[in-house]
């Protein structure tokens, strides 16, 4: 990674609670250097969300602290210019649910509102709107009340109007919950596309499939909330022991004539695909 004078996000020692007392993340620290593909690996409610939601500027670390940029995220910071205008547009959140970021009458309308709130010149926020439908198949959606699509099309969507406005990190939130296959591998193909074109993505999810494919490395949280792991995403993959230990794949037994035979099993294990960045699935 890189050195902490280049990272894009420096998490220390950051823990979070939620009203009530419910925990969020205890102690985590973590590096994030430009252009890194991470991703946060746990069981539901593991804390991948929280830590998403520190990194974003959506809750604040109640202790330690959220460095981005070289800047320390703050209520403050995140609301006052011109640090609130770089950081917003730099970095872009896709929620988990995209209903709860889709709010104009129309999809056009949607992808517009981001580059018009940077206060662009109309001819150029025409432009991008343009390249946004075309880039994400959406020409055909233009006019459409973004309440009224499938799950897949309202996740492209919520990319569109956030790709708009030009981040260089996009945080993901289970970004594949909700879609079917051929939506999930048209998801996984753009975020494939977005790194190669030079953002940084940081990805929460159970799928250790999915991961495999969109990551090359790899935070593990615990069920306790707590980062566990911070490793190549091969090397996370093979380490049975962990992701047993943080219930990202369970135990199967099977009868073999006088004796049970007990391993790791998990229906989200990648495929074979011979190469980065995830390779073949743990004990294969």
């Amino acid at each position: 990674m890189m050195e902490a004078s280049g990272a894009i996000f420096e998490v220390r020692n950051a823990g979070f609670s939620y009203p009530g007392g419910v925990v969020g993340l205890v102690d985590a620290s973590l590096t994030v250097a430009v252009g890194e593909r991470i991703a946060l690996l746990g069981a539901n409610a593991s804390g991948k969300s929280t830590l998403l939601q520190l990194l974003d500027g959506l809750q604040f670390a109640q202790t330690g602290s959220v460095l981005a940029f070289g800047t320390k995220l703050t209520e403050a910071a995140a609301e006052t210019p011109p640090f609130s205008r770089f950081f917003r547009r730099q970095v872009g959140f896709l929620f988990q649910n995209s209903d709860v970021q889709l709010f104009s009458p129309t999809v056009e309308d949607e992808i517009a509102f981001g580059p018009l709130q940077l206060r662009l010149p109309q001819d150029e926020v025409r432009q991008r709107v343009e390249d946004m439908l075309q880039i994400l198949g959406l020409q055909a959606l233009r006019d459409r009340a973004p309440h009224t699509l499938s799950g897949g099309e309202k996740k492209r969507v919520a990319l569109a109007s956030l790709l708009s406005v030009g981040p260089s990190v996009l945080l993901l939130d289970e970004p594949t919950t909700g879609l079917d296959p051929r939506s999930q591998q048209a998801l996984l193909e753009l975020v494939a596309e977005l790194h190669h074109a030079g953002l940084t993505t940081i990805t929460a999810t159970h799928d250790l499939g999915f991961a495999a494919e969109i990551a090359s490395q790899a935070v593990v949280l615990s069920e306790e909330h707590r980062i566990v792991r911070d490793a190549p995403m091969r090397e996370v993959l093979g380490d049975l022991d962990l992701l047993l230990q943080v219930n990202l794949i369970h135990s199967h037994a099977h009868e073999h004539g006088s004796y049970t035979h007990v391993h790791p099993h998990a229906h989200t294990l990648p495929h074979e695909h011979g190469g980065e960045p995830g390779g073949p699935p743990p004990g294969a």
